[in-house]
């Protein structure tokens, strides 16, 4: 399927030979703060998870790909598992300290939650 087709909005087909296809706006993603103006709190989690701790760094404004990097320069940084989902950052296992010294080291306004 070209790139073209995926990107059309709400029509499959239509009768009216002048009918022109809207297609989705590529640069409606969210620009990236820079790290002196992103407000990060990173704090532990064990809702919903049987038991296991995570710790979650919430609050970076900009876009996904961005975000992503950042979980895996923090996966890498405490040697453990995570994912990126839903805006947030979940790091496998209590790694807050470490986690707000980094993120601070780097320019980030971190602060450590509960």
């Amino acid at each position: 399927m070209s790139k073209e087709r995926k990107e059309r909005v709400n029509v499959v087909y239509s009768t009216n030979p002048d009918y022109q296809y809207e297609h989705s706006v590529a640069g409606n993603e969210q620009q990236t703060l820079e790290p002196a103006k992103q407000k990060l709190t990173v704090r532990l989690d064990k809702k919903q998870r049987g038991g296991k701790k995570v710790t979650l760094v919430q609050g970076f404004t900009g876009a996904d790909d961005d975000l992503k990097d950042l979980g895996k320069i923090l996966k890498t940084k405490c040697g453990v598992g995570g994912t990126v989902k839903d805006g947030e950052i979940l790091i496998q296992g209590d790694f807050r300290d470490k986690i707000v010294e980094y993120l601070v080291g780097e320019g980030y306004k971190a602060k450590r939650g509960n």
